[in-house]
């Protein structure tokens, strides 16, 4: 592992998660060590706790520029997504189906197959090779009628694609349907203003530790007018949502969400240095390669991502021979099923290509020499594999 010190690992894993923010750590820490009030008892302590909710929902909502009061605190963006898509539909209120995309998350795809076995008319639309929405596909699904709700990721975790989330919602909301936009992988680091950049999205799915928060919390942004049926009950702490909140992971998010707010063109900056120097390294190390997803250094990728397709080279071995680097070969939830990824191939991949792809993903924490010696690593280490199969 030339360039790489034995004794540290570098992360290239920052689409499954970023390292915590130590301001984050710094904002958890009074109701971790000293705090252990709950936040919905009269008393001081309680009170501070509420408070501290209350100002990390603000900080989100400011992200967004929606009111504090539409953010409901979850568990995750899976939780978020699981009660936008279920609670609208069981909740009464569709007149319709559901329509997503073929390279949406897991947990919105296996969402809607739930529902379709509870009789919701489900369509999963198509996407192009490079990973964006089939515009044909979508106009003519929603000329055909009866679509309720539209689920849209911001950003591909897989490919990092930058989906025109604003252009969707339009055409949802003038075919009658809501707009529901998984923004995992987006919030905090492109422009996400709901109104401006989200077309006014009925619904929006966020995560913490995306962005160097916690994990274990996350938010739905739910319009006021959007009626939603919880997926479980109790005290309704979080309008749709029941259960003791953490005001300690919530501080930690709200926390991450300002340093986001207040850095993020700086953040842009660096990440598209990294994907400039990630590009040079990777043209230089005599490997045989394919970039797989929008153009990295375009306006339809996020520039944190790339997908690489190592012909001739297995995904897992390789994984395997560069232990000194965190890498990934997909969707950290499909990797942990041992599932093969459903993005790449929606991109048109077929399995064998699918088995020699990997993802490389860095955050604002990244540093130049970790990156450039890590994307060396992981490609001469491709290129010794392709060598040796020749």
């Amino acid at each position: 592992m030339t360039g790489l010190a034995r004794d540290r690992l570098i992360d290239l894993d920052g689409q499954a998660t970023t390292p915590l923010a130590a301001e984050a750590l710094a904002a958890m820490r009074p109701f971790l060590e000293t705090n252990h009030a709950n936040p919905h008892s009269a008393h001081r302590a309680a009170r501070a706790a509420r408070a501290a909710l209350e100002a990390a929902r603000a900080e989100i909502a400011a992200l967004l520029d929606v009111p504090p009061a539409h953010v409901i605190l979850t568990s995750g963006a899976t939780e978020a997504n699981n009660l936008a898509l279920k609670g609208y539909f069981l909740g009464g209120e569709a007149q319709g189906g559901l329509l997503t995309f073929a390279t949406e998350h897991s947990c919105v795809l296996e969402t809607a197959r739930a529902l379709a076995r509870r009789g919701v008319a489900v369509t999963i639309l198509p996407v192009t090779p490079e990973g964006m929405p089939d515009m044909a596909a979508y106009r003519a699904a929603l000329a055909a009628g009866g679509v309720a709700l539209v689920s849209a990721m911001r950003v591909n975790n897989e490919v990092g694609a930058i989906w025109p989330t604003a252009a969707l919602a339009a055409l949802a909301h003038a075919h009658g349907a809501r707009f529901h936009c998984d923004a995992a992988q987006a919030f905090g680091k492109l422009p996400c203003a709901v109104g401006a950049d989200l077309g006014g999205a009925d619904m929006v799915s966020l995560s913490a530790h995306k962005i160097h928060g916690p994990k274990g919390i996350g938010a739905l942004v739910v319009a006021p007018d959007v009626t939603l049926e919880p997926l479980f009950h109790g005290g309704g702490q979080e309008r749709f949502r029941s259960g003791t909140q953490s005001p300690a992971l919530a501080a930690g998010f709200g926390a991450a969400a300002r340093l986001a707010r207040e850095g993020m063109a700086a953040h842009a900056a660096h990440a598209r240095a990294l994907m400039a120097l990630a590009l040079e390294t990777l043209a230089a190390a005599g490997v045989r390669y394919r970039i797989n997803g929008p153009d990295p250094e375009g306006p339809e990728r996020i520039p944190t991502n790339l997908s690489v397709t190592f012909p001739g080279v297995p995904a897992a071995r390789l994984i395997a021979a560069v232990p000194g680097v965190l890498f990934s070969s997909g969707a950290a939830c499909s990797s942990g099923a041992g599932r093969p990824s459903h993005v790449l191939a929606a991109l048109g991949l077929d399995r064998t290509a699918v088995a020699q792809t990997v993802r490389l993903g860095w955050t604002r924490e990244t540093g130049a020499d970790d990156l450039s010696a890590a994307i060396s690593a992981v490609a001469k280490a491709a290129a010794r594999m392709q060598n040796l199969a020749a």
